[in-house]
């Protein structure tokens, strides 16, 4: 991270230094003579980056830097001097020190954040690796990621607060496909609805798209309005139309899910260097028990005011470390209150005496405490590390959160502290099991050096670097060998009665590879399946390390992680920077080979991708996000997406669902986000997303002006439909409700259908769908005391005449409808938490006749999450619930007659199956993430069964 620079004097004859040596253009200047060292090796490797001409890793070099100056400048200056290999022009504008690191035997490693115009560029990083040795500086290396084709201006058209209103609004968006009984809002012209989420500005930000696209980043904290999970999401809106471009999670959590810290100003200097400071009045040597039985000793001071003695350590600290290790009792504390902030009136674990009893160790206190100083002591003695920001930073762990006074099952780190769950009847404390511990505090190892952004590909690294070294540190603490068949799992002592391998939630010895396990998902689901991809590249590591030892393999991986991964790294990159941190501590020939074989083994090879394989025929490719929706009818789709490098606002395309013909530009490219297109195979409705408000844009197929048919100069706009001369969409309201609107040709304003000016209380309606006419929808109804049931009503658009379908006030929630021409169906959920398990109801067009066509209570019953129709077919997007990590887990299509019969799987493509259209027949058209790309697919019929 930046870090402010006291040095001015130094820094201002370093400066003059390099525009001198700048002032003759690309030429290499002169080196002191000081700094003469060792000759050049004959022949310099040099990686070229993707999309940049600054090399992604150069190896093999032995080149002289200034001794005397400080790293980060002397590292600079390197860049500098070789503007020709780095094609970096301005260094000393563009590159802020991130990071500098001194290690043992001399090294030391420079990580710079890349700036364009000032603004930080998400994930460009570039590290130089030098060494200092009898007086000498040698650079040995350079690698990472320098985007050196940004040309974006850095002038921002939308406010923060616009932007952190689109962020919030971006989030519930996509956490939201049903709608669920709650309570309704009283109307009064004061009040407004009480959001749970909130979001932060956090400033301009690049993102490296191209030519790049200016963001504002917004951090929005709070809890999920579907699961009710603790939330808190980074998000990019793009700075001119104010369209959010990117979000992901800011929790790195040890299982999969369904205030914010301020930056510390001063140099970020690691040093290995051990002290050994004198305990501080009070300190004290206590005892407990973790929960396997065995005694440990515990790190203690006694609080001077009341006797008691607390949970915190202070042993470890010397002259320049800070690094206490605190243990909080969290046990009253929800853990929406726990993410992201610091929860009030927590305190530290504490006993009357210096042993803590038995209540310590069922709360998880004693494992939690006794484990976090196991992991510090592992990265100090092994790697030369202080603590987890490699600056002696204190270490919090807050253990026993709950969840709405029910049990969290689930641990994370936030950017600040741990975070532990209750556990439950089934699992013990979170915070009991030395892997857990140990895999939340190398998130935070990784978050303060490579700092791996926490999605897709780089965000499974990370998750695989947090298991690694998690297990490692387990292992060797309890003494298992890594030939024993257990040694891999992850959580496997959490359980309270089940065995090992019942209980674990990962193991890395699963043999996972690119070909038969990666998963492409959006960031919606495992933020890109961090956690469902993470053993491919974690077991890779696990196998380096049975092979060649643990102690030469974590150190190869730490320094991988410290010295050469960058915030973007995928698989490719992650691999090659294993093998040059291997040739860097000068392993021998076979050992090299055994790193090489390992990842081999995992299939990350240079260019897996292109294996991966599809059943479907790709109708637009490189979608760039998913979220931006897809529809069919009539022999026709329609998408949106940005050009191939993502750096441009997004357009709407269409198609024939049968391949054949070029795919057609249906919007302008006018700097707006042209999003959420939906057809009826005549025309294609849109919105258009602007830093002024959000329009709904209207264009025939056959060709024409697009129209503008309503514009929300306040409020966001989502689930469009059109049929006829008809259009339906959700608009949110000033209590953050979203209301079911419809417009019909030559409408000047849309009409809402819940709107009903004599209650007190206003409530929702969702989920609109339009077929010949009629226009249905799931919505709240509410009574004198504001308590809400739910139903589904038809609403005949020409006459106004409304139908309730089926009883209100039983379900718990539902899910999509959607219409044939004789029948309304819907997804419905009966009861809450009830093994995920929902029904397909069904009623006439008269609201009569309502049958469950696939009851919830069967024994084949599917959790549905989406529904759409064809006359002859129900397709429902479907999650497998299950406790195990796999395919099943992610979206998948399911086919069934209109009776319930099913056909079977859509298809079997691995990965995210998601925006499903039915067209005519059996044929559906989706966005399947399976390449790792998102692209637009169809199958014309079931695949069926699939293995």
């Amino acid at each position: 991270m930046p870090r402010l620079d006291t040095r001015m004097s130094r820094q201002r004859r370093v400066s003059v230094a390099i525009a001198l040596a700048g002032a003759a253009a690309m030429a290499v200047p002169a080196l002191p003579a000081q700094a003469a060292g060792p000759e050049q090796p004959p022949a310099i490797e040099v990686v070229p980056g993707t999309d940049t001409r600054t090399p992604a890793l150069v190896e093999g070099i032995a080149e002289p830097a200034e001794a005397s100056a400080d790293a980060d400048d002397a590292a600079r200056e390197h860049l500098v001097n070789r503007r020709d290999r780095y094609a970096i022009p301005r260094p000393e504008q563009d590159l802020s020190t991130a990071e500098v690191a001194e290690e043992s035997g001399g090294q030391e490693t420079v990580r710079f954040q890349q700036r364009h115009r000032g603004v930080e560029v998400l994930g460009g990083q570039y590290v130089v690796r030098m060494e200092r040795k009898n007086g000498r500086r040698t650079v040995t290396g350079t690698s990472g990621k320098y985007f050196t084709d940004l040309t974006v201006g850095t002038t921002p058209g939308v406010s923060a607060k616009t932007a952190v209103s689109r962020a919030v609004e971006a989030v519930k968006r996509g956490s939201s496909a049903t709608l669920t009984k709650g309570t309704a809002v009283r109307r009064t012209g004061a009040a407004k609805a009480a959001s749970t989420l909130q979001g932060v500005d956090r400033g301009l930000v690049v993102l490296a798209r191209g030519a790049g696209v200016l963001t504002r980043h917004v951090r929005v904290t709070g809890t999920n309005p579907t699961t009710g999970e603790p939330l808190m999401q980074e998000v990019y809106v793009d700075a001119t139309s104010g369209f959010p471009v990117l979000q992901y999670s800011g929790l790195r959590t040890f299982a999969a899910q369904g205030v914010v810290p301020a930056e510390k100003a001063g140099r970020a200097t690691r040093s290995a260097a051990a002290g050994s400071g004198a305990a501080a009045p009070g300190d004290v040597t206590g005892s407990g028990r973790i929960v396997n039985g065995r005694e440990v000793a515990l790190g203690l001071r006694q609080d001077a005011s009341t006797g008691r003695y607390v949970m915190t350590d202070y042993s470890r600290m010397s002259a320049t470390s800070k690094a206490a290790i605190s243990t909080w009792d969290a046990s009253n504390v929800d853990v929406t209150e726990a993410s992201g902030v610091w929860p009030e009136g927590i305190s530290l674990f504490s006993s009357p005496t210096p042993a803590f009893g038995a209540d310590a160790t069922e709360a998880g206190s004693v494992d939690a405490h006794w484990a976090a100083g196991q992991v510090y002591d592992y990265y100090r003695r092994q790697h030369g590390r202080d603590s987890l920001d490699g600056r002696g930073g204190p270490i919090d762990s807050l253990v026993g959160v709950t969840e709405y006074g029910s049990p969290f099952v689930n641990a994370f780190w936030d950017g600040q502290k741990m975070v532990y769950g209750s556990g439950d009847a089934q699992y013990r404390p979170m915070a009991a099991d030395t892997d857990v511990v140990g895999h939340e505090m190398t998130h935070g190892v990784v978050e303060n050096s490579a700092a791996l952004v926490y999605a897709g590909q780089s965000g499974a690294m990370n998750e695989a670097l947090a298991d690694y070294f998690g297990n490692a540190i387990d292992v060797t603490a309890s003494g298992v060998p890594m030939s024993d068949p257990d040694a891999g799992l992850l959580g496997e002592d959490l359980c309270r009665t089940a065995s090992p391998r019942d209980c674990a939630l990962r193991d890395l010895n699963d043999g996972a590879t690119t070909s038969k396990n990666f998963l492409g998902l959006s960031f919606q689901i495992d933020s890109g399946a961090v956690h469902l991809n993470s053993t491919i590249f974690g077991g890779a590591l696990w196998d380096i390390r049975e092979d060649l030892g643990g102690k030469l393999a974590d150190t190869i991986v730490y320094r991988a992680l410290t010295s050469y991964m960058t915030p973007l790294d995928g698989f490719t990159e992650g691999r090659a920077a294993v093998i040059a941190a291997a040739k860097d501590l000068d392993v021998k020939s076979a050992q090299l080979k055994t790193v090489k074989k390992s990842f081999d083994a995992h299939g990350i090879v240079p260019g897996w991708e292109k294996a991966l394989g599809m059943d479907t025929d790709t109708l637009l490719g490189k979608l760039n996000i998913s979220g931006t929706g897809a529809d069919a009818d009539a022999g026709w789709w329609t998408t949106s997406k940005s050009n191939d490098d993502g750096s441009a606002p997004y357009t709407v395309f269409a198609g024939r669902t049968d391949g054949k013909g070029a795919p057609q530009q249906i919007s302008d490219n006018n700097g707006y986000y042209n999003v959420y297109p939906v057809t009826d195979g005549k025309r294609v409705v849109w919105a258009a997303y602007g830093p002024m408000g959000v329009s709904i844009m209207s264009r025939p197929i056959s060709g024409g002006v697009p129209k503008t048919l309503f514009t929300s100069y306040y409020y966001d706009i989502q689930n469009l439909r059109v049929s006829g001369d008809t259009v339906a969409f959700e608009l949110l309201d000033d209590y953050g409700i979203w209301h079911v609107n419809y417009l019909r040709d030559g409408d000047k304003l849309p009409k809402a259908v819940d709107a009903d000016p004599d209650s007190h209380w206003i409530t929702d309606s969702r989920l609109p769908t339009l077929k010949n006419g009629k226009l249905a929808y799931a919505r709240s109804y509410a009574d004198d005391s504001g308590r809400t049931t739910i139903g589904v009503e038809l609403l005949d658009v020409k006459t106004g005449k409304v139908t309730r379908v089926g009883e209100a006030g039983a379900p718990y929630s539902i899910g999509q409808p959607v219409l044939t021409p004789k029948s309304v169906y819907w997804i419905i959920d009966e009861t809450a938490y009830d093994d995920n398990h929902t029904a397909v109801r069904r009623a006439d067009l008269l609201g009569k006749n309502v049958v469950d066509v696939l009851p919830e209570s069967a024994a084949d019953a599917v959790w549905a999450m989406d529904m759409t129709a064809s006359d002859d077919t129900l397709t429902l997007t479907t999650l497998l619930p299950d406790t195990a990590y796999r395919n099943e887990t992610s979206p998948k299509l399911q086919q069934y007659g209109l009776d319930g019969e099913p056909l079977g799987r859509v298809s079997c493509n691995r990965g995210l199956q998601m925006f499903a259209a039915s067209d005519t027949g059996r044929r559906v058209v989706w966005i399947d993430g399976t390449t790792s790309d998102t692209d637009l697919v169809t199958r014309a019929r079931p695949a069926g069964r699939c293995g």
